[in-house]
């Protein structure tokens, strides 16, 4: 029986405290707050080698059994998480004060730890895509705002204390605020329900929908594995880098919460990534010829980066399975897989190129030339126009500001004040084209209601008399999407029948529409 929820700020102030847990792990336990001496060389590829391989295979497991094994969906097992999580915290204090089993401990402790935070980073995400989307993002903003407020305070306590404050305090909090928000989890939604093996298709569309999208975050990710192989070998970069990773999420966070309370908002990983690119690439180009700081410029703007597109992966993971009705393990793990093995093969050429001379090129030259040339080959599949491949769907991001509804009846200059400007873009291919009346009609209730796109989609098809079966075949999504959709259409906009949808959309003034204003459907080009 489901409870009732409690309050946002409890969700976001625990998935805050989270990432800062993540945040002090993945460089190391808490390697960050622990004595330099402590940080040799074999500790930290140790524990970075144990900590990776054991989380990627708890990603490709998980992915593998949320297909087979779909009832996983519903067991939030929160206790594992927090176990995993605290045994490897404390293992790697105890390697501290064991120089005997030093290793062992820090082998035993990063495969604990790489368990508990891939866990975690599951258990988190099927709770935000629960939500509806307004909310969802709200959340995850706000935490990742709170996560780097929380991690830089972490340098105002003495280092002593903190590496016993993360596994004493933090953990035991982010628990209790995981626990409570799951509580509040509404688990009769398609995605919680889904049984892939009886629809395959549906995932195949996924996956064929997502891969361009994957390209460019893996392209981010090789250069932050790069950055990686030299952190190990230089603490005090570590450092930088997570500064630069927490900057880089507050940033991104920032930005995206203050454009939504200005105007509706849409985009996805493709369009984050080619607004990247300019930044990333010029800073490449530049790098070589800072001297000695060029490789702490290198790591600090890739890991700004890619923290960036990973809280754009949290949004766009969770869209996806709202749209679709999809597994949220499932397209999470997708992502992060693709991310994370390609970190994992720039580290291992940033590790093995440590003081290599190619062609009189040094290593902050290599390594720019090297991770430009992935970038580049990573804008280019983001960009490149998919053709006969059928339909597509972009799951896009949707940061709608509230908007009061307009009767049909009322002032129509009111009624064009607020709609949301959209702006014409050749790059988008998911786009629905304005083949009649109806279309048109539906674009303007789509602003005037506040619907998804894939709600404004489902609302023409429906309008357009296909059957629920029909729209699930033609959207490629199973059929309790559709009639999840078609709950929220009818909320939204106060109706309970497909005759009153009708009706309503026939009422639609268009004596302002614009062609060229509506021809795409996109608030916001961040390219």
């Amino acid at each position: 029986m489901q409870q009732a929820k409690v309050s946002p700020l409890v969700s976001s102030v625990g998935f805050a405290i989270f990432l800062v847990i993540n945040a002090t792990q993945v460089w190391g336990g808490v390697f960050p707050f622990l004595p330099l001496d402590f940080q040799t060389p074999d500790v930290t590829l140790g524990f970075y080698l144990a900590q990776s391989i054991a989380f990627m295979a708890a990603i490709v497991v998980s992915v593998v059994g949320s297909y087979v094994y779909p009832e996983g969906a519903r067991r939030m097992l929160v206790g594992v998480a927090v176990a995993m999580v605290a045994v490897g915290s404390f293992s790697i204090i105890a390697a501290m004060y064991s120089p005997a089993g030093t290793l062992a401990l820090v082998l035993f402790g990063g495969a604990a730890l790489g368990v508990g935070v891939a866990a975690f980073f599951m258990l988190w995400q099927r709770y935000f895509s629960s939500l509806p989307p307004e909310e969802c993002n709200w959340q995850l903003m706000v935490g990742t705002i709170l996560s780097a407020v929380f991690y830089f305070a972490l340098y105002l306590i003495p280092v002593a204390l903190t590496a016993f404050l993360i596994p004493l305090v933090f953990l035991p909090i982010s628990a209790l605020c995981l626990v409570l928000s799951v509580r509040g989890m509404s688990f009769d939604q398609p995605m919680f329900e889904d049984v892939p093996r009886e629809h395959p298709e549906v995932y195949g569309h996924l996956l064929r929908d997502s891969w361009r999208s994957a390209v460019g975050l893996a392209a981010i990710g090789f250069a932050c594995g790069l950055a990686r192989g030299v952190a190990l070998n230089d603490p005090s970069l570590g450092t930088l880098t997570n500064i630069a990773s927490m900057g880089g999420s507050l940033l991104a966070a920032a930005v995206l919460l203050g454009l939504s309370r200005v105007k509706s908002v849409r985009f996805d990983m493709n369009m984050v990534f080619r607004s990247l690119f300019p930044i990333v690439i010029t800073g490449y180009l530049l790098f070589p010829f800072f001297q000695s700081v060029g490789l702490n410029l290198f790591a600090g703007v890739a890991y700004l980066a890619f923290s960036a597109i990973m809280l754009v992966m949290m949004m766009q993971s969770a869209q996806t399975s709202r749209d679709r009705g999809t597994n949220p393990v499932f397209v999470y793990g997708f992502f992060a897989a693709c991310a994370y093995a390609a970190q994992g093969a720039g580290f291992l050429l940033g590790w093995n190129a440590q003081g290599m001379d190619v062609m009189g090129a040094d290593q902050v030259m290599l390594f720019s030339m090297v991770a430009a040339y992935v970038m580049g080959m990573g804008l280019f599949f983001v960009t490149r126009p998919l053709r006969g491949v059928g339909v597509q769907h972009k799951d896009q991001i949707e940061l709608i500001r509230a908007q009061k509804p307009v009767s049909a009846e009322g002032n129509a200059a009111a009624e064009a004040a607020q709609r949301p400007s959209r702006k014409r873009s050749r790059a988008d291919e998911s786009d629905r084209s304005l083949k009649d009346r109806l279309s048109k009609q539906c674009l303007v209730a789509q602003d005037r209601y506040a619907l998804s796109s894939r709600e404004a989609e489902v609302m023409e098809l429906i309008a357009r008399g296909l059957t629920v079966s029909a729209i699930s075949k033609q959207l490629f999504i199973s059929e309790n999407t559709v009639r999840t959709h078609s709950k929220h259409i009818y909320t939204k906009m106060d109706i309970h029948s497909k005759q009153e949808l009708v009706q309503a959309l026939e009422s639609v003034d268009l004596a302002r529409f614009d062609d060229a204003e509506y021809s795409v459907r996109e608030d916001l080009a961040l390219a």
